[in-house]
């Protein structure tokens, strides 16, 4: 039977921590060849750089083979052609299809009607799984464990689909979190509902400084210029945090910075050479947790 990577919940605590003993193994020895004969369709609805070819880079270093498009201008969505029509087609082309959307749900409908495992490279504002789990690697990189963190979410937490795929992965260890936002995007009711049915303590803030001291990791985010319909409610929030080194100065040792990128004035570059950033170490490992997720849905071990 397919399975599908479509919400982090779709994982088990023990397929995560399995998922994290993959990229290990990849991240060690990145030329495996396990996936000669399979072909993988990327889908991509919405622009995308770094999820889009780190799959990529993912697929080939498998020795699998990738199709398919990053614009859908010049495919028959263009012409009209159903969603619908368009996977249950492509399905017929490939052994796993990754796929990113505008809509929140498409990759979950896209699961329901294709043949082959879907992989949700991100759907609106709703889940980017992915992306947490190679968010969970780097953090049981830097920090040695998942077990006992205390996390401090940054910026755009109404609209971040990472920041809510991550608190539900993150839900199932012992995590402290600590949420920084302006009042208008502040984490949506629901998720934080999530965390009181599980008895996980949080914190809610405008003030960034009141708690970086106790963060291990601080987790910066980008105001999404277009998730907001209103131009002008973007214009009042977009510089409501940007991270300086000076900072940085009285956190702990064991404090990283990551961002799921692309960011814009969120953190100073001058950050960039603090041994305490970790942003583009964090994209690096996508690669081997990409290699991990595909490779794990396709039983090619």
């Amino acid at each position: 039977m397919k399975k599908s990577l479509v919400s982090i919940t779709d994982f088990t605590k023990e397929e995560i921590l399995r998922i994290m003993e993959l990229a290990a193994g990849f991240e060690a020895n990145p030329a495996q060849r396990l996936l000669i004969d399979k072909v993988i369709a990327c889908l991509f609805f919405e622009p995308s750089t770094r999820t889009r070819l780190s799959f990529e880079s993912a697929i080939n270093r498998l020795g699998g083979r990738v199709i398919g498009f990053s614009d859908t201008t010049n495919t028959s969505v263009s012409k009209g052609e159903t969603f619908h029509d368009t996977i249950s087609t492509i399905s017929n082309y490939c052994d796993m299809i990754v796929m990113r959307h505008s809509l929140e749900g498409a990759p979950r409908y896209a699961s329901e009607i294709a043949k082959v495992p879907i992989v949700n490279a991100g759907d609106g504002s709703n889940q980017h799984p992915s992306q947490t789990l190679l968010d969970l690697y780097s953090i049981q990189k830097t920090q040695g464990t998942l077990d006992g963190i205390n996390i401090m979410m940054v910026g755009d937490l109404k609209y971040g689909r990472t920041v809510h795929s991550l608190l539900q992965a993150l839900s199932l260890f012992r995590t402290t979190f600590t949420f920084v936002s302006p009042q208008e995007l502040r984490m949506p009711n629901e998720y934080k509902q999530y965390l009181s049915d599980r008895g996980i303590v949080y914190t809610e803030t405008e003030s960034m400084e009141e708690h970086i001291a106790s963060a291990d990791i601080i987790y910066m985010t980008r105001v999404q210029r277009e998730r907001f319909r209103d131009p002008m409610e973007y214009e009042r929030v977009k510089n409501a945090y940007i991270l300086r080194e000076a900072m940085l100065a009285g956190t702990k040792a064991n404090t990283r910075v990551l961002h799921p990128l692309p960011r814009v004035n969120e953190i100073d570059p001058e950050v960039d050479s603090n041994p305490k950033a970790y942003y583009f170490q964090q994209t690096e490992n996508g690669v081997y947790v990409r290699m991990a997720i595909i490779n794990y849905l396709l039983n090619a071990n």
